[in-house]
């Protein structure tokens, strides 16, 4: 019999990031000149909060984050993705992270991102990061058929549960299943809570309060790679 595939799997903001990529999505736009800073900046505090209780609303999140990208061609969304990873992610992508990345790369572990974060944002993120594309998992956006973004979200969307269930599609897509895999998850947030009872090895990292005392109490690992937020 065959040993389980090792697979780690890592959620992207305050874990592998020390800063939210959707909150410093705003600051690019309101840098810009597409927002106006006091506005965005009153109604991410309002979807932080939720997102921090557990009841996001993701549908009008995600139409709120990509307000400034609706009608933008696909060449022209390729434009404005290279200059924010460039300018407000490459500075935040910090050796502990990659360090911590290597390792289980040079392990021969499957390295794979789950983020809450649309695709948009998070997959130029996740190659900085060094993961294939196929092994970046997000909220999915709706196009048009000429490759613009609707605002509205494709599938289910990758937060919570749905991030346990989009897994599960990735696996049956490569006919595995959870019992064919060993899986370390690495999470900053409660709100990972289903997909981290889901792992072999759960790890608290950079966790917040909830979580960190979960953790205590459950004697999950926890690695703090960045300062706690």
């Amino acid at each position: 019999m065959s040993s389980p595939q090792r697979i780690a799997l890592f959620d992207l903001d305050h874990t592998l990031l020390p800063i939210d990529s959707d909150f410093t999505w705003t600051r690019f736009t309101n840098a810009m000149g597409w927002t106006q800073p006091e506005a965005v900046e009153k109604q991410n505090e309002i979807f932080y909060a939720d997102y921090r209780a557990g009841k996001l609303d993701m549908h009008a999140y995600v139409h709120f984050v990509t307000q400034t990208l609706h009608g933008l061609s696909p060449q022209q969304l390729q434009a404005v993705q290279r200059q924010y990873v460039q300018e407000y992610i490459q500075p935040h992508i910090l050796e502990p992270a990659l360090s911590l990345l290597q390792r289980h790369r040079q392990a021969g572990d499957i390295t794979v991102m789950t983020t809450a974060t649309n695709r948009f944002i998070a997959a130029g993120v996740g190659r900085q990061l060094g993961f294939e594309e196929d092994h970046i998992l997000a909220t999915e956006l709706q196009y048009t058929t000429d490759g613009r973004i609707t605002g509205a979200i494709a599938g289910q969307p990758n937060l919570r549960e749905g991030k346990v269930h989009n897994f599960g599609l990735w696996l049956a897509a490569r006919n595995l299943h959870w019992d064919d895999v060993r899986l370390a998850f690495y999470s900053d947030s409660v709100n990972d809570l289903p997909l981290l009872e889901k792992a072999h090895e759960p790890v608290a990292t950079n966790p917040d309060a909830r979580l960190r005392q979960l953790a205590q109490e459950r004697n999950w690992r926890i690695l703090d790679l960045f300062p706690t937020h």
